[in-house]
């Protein structure tokens, strides 16, 4: 049966070349045998509305047209809060964007026709889903697809957010990070994982559900996207000279590997300290601590390759 496809679509991603580009897409989408209907983003916030009212008329696949910020939105159009659905769509991925950490943590081809062919027949599977609850996040709380974090990389986000994405999506971090990690000041955070108390001066912690963040970073390398728990990253007491000496950690996943890096799984994670820290989730920035992180085990549906 053919699938009934609704694509959400970013036209400012790609520095504006979606915009230019999507009628090509449609077409190529058409040419496929699949039945699309096209709906393009206006404001931030735009493709959850248009993705939630898609997936409730019945789409059998939403596909987020865009980069990890799109993903982000769509998302949550699929999944509420808790894990609730609207509606029974399954997520597709056509990526535009120039983290692309997304696609890079599931079976998502990188190549627009292959990822369409995907959407056209590609199984359909279950995910877990991260939501965090936070102070000041004007949605009153999210999901998000990939991770989320507090601390430095929530300052990093904030300046990345800010910055020309010309050079792609790896350097503008690398540079965001290296800026991020001078200005910033480490600071006592208090967490507790499934009721466990942990004491510690860190730089951040992430909450991952896929295995990469910030354009190919391998933060948490050989999480898993559905075993139903949450791949805790504490980064501890380092700085931008810390960052400098072990870039190639980076990418290769030996971060783990570095002493001042503790990986723990757990389903919840609640996090505060002495001063608020800058949350993002997904890269968009989500208000800050105290706040909850949470694993909503196979809360979403993936269109993937294979």
């Amino acid at each position: 049966m053919t699938r009934r496809v609704v694509m959400i679509i970013n036209p400012a991603s790609a520095n504006g070349k979606t915009g230019q580009k999507w009628p090509e897409l449609v077409a190529e989408a058409q040419r496929l045998g699949l039945r699309v209907q096209e709906r393009l983003t206006e404001a931030p916030g735009h493709a959850t509305e248009l993705a939630r009212e898609a997936s409730m008329a019945g789409a059998d696949v939403v596909v987020a047209v865009g980069g990890d910020g799109t993903v982000h939105e769509v998302v949550n159009g699929l999944v509420g809060a808790g894990g609730t659905p609207f509606g029974e769509a399954a997520l597709g991925v056509i990526a535009r964007g120039t983290g692309r950490d997304f696609i890079r943590s599931h079976d998502i081809p990188t190549k627009t026709k292959a990822a369409l062919q995907a959407i056209a027949d590609g199984p359909i599977r279950r995910i877990d889903v991260g939501e965090v609850i936070s102070t000041g996040d004007p949605e009153g709380g999210r999901r998000f697809a990939n991770a989320a974090s507090a601390g430095v990389t929530g300052a990093i986000a904030k300046r990345a957010n800010g910055m020309s994405k010309r050079m792609g999506g790896t350097p503008t971090f690398l540079l965001a990070a290296f800026q991020g990690f001078r200005a910033y000041t480490n600071t006592p955070i208090h967490l507790e994982l499934d009721g466990r108390p942990i004491d510690v001066t860190a730089s951040c912690v992430v909450c991952a559900i896929g295995h990469s963040l910030g354009g190919g970073i391998k933060v948490a390398h050989g999480a898993r996207p559905d075993d139903g728990l949450l791949d805790m990253v504490l980064v501890g007491d380092v700085g931008a000279k810390d960052l400098a000496l072990n870039i190639h950690r980076l990418y290769t996943g030996t971060l783990g590997e570095h002493p001042e890096i503790t990986h723990l799984k757990g389903l919840n994670v609640t996090v505060s300290g002495d001063t608020p820290l800058q949350i993002e989730a997904d890269g968009e920035l989500a208000g800050t601590t105290p706040a909850t992180f949470r694993c909503l085990p196979g809360a979403l549906r993936l269109v993937t390759a294979s």
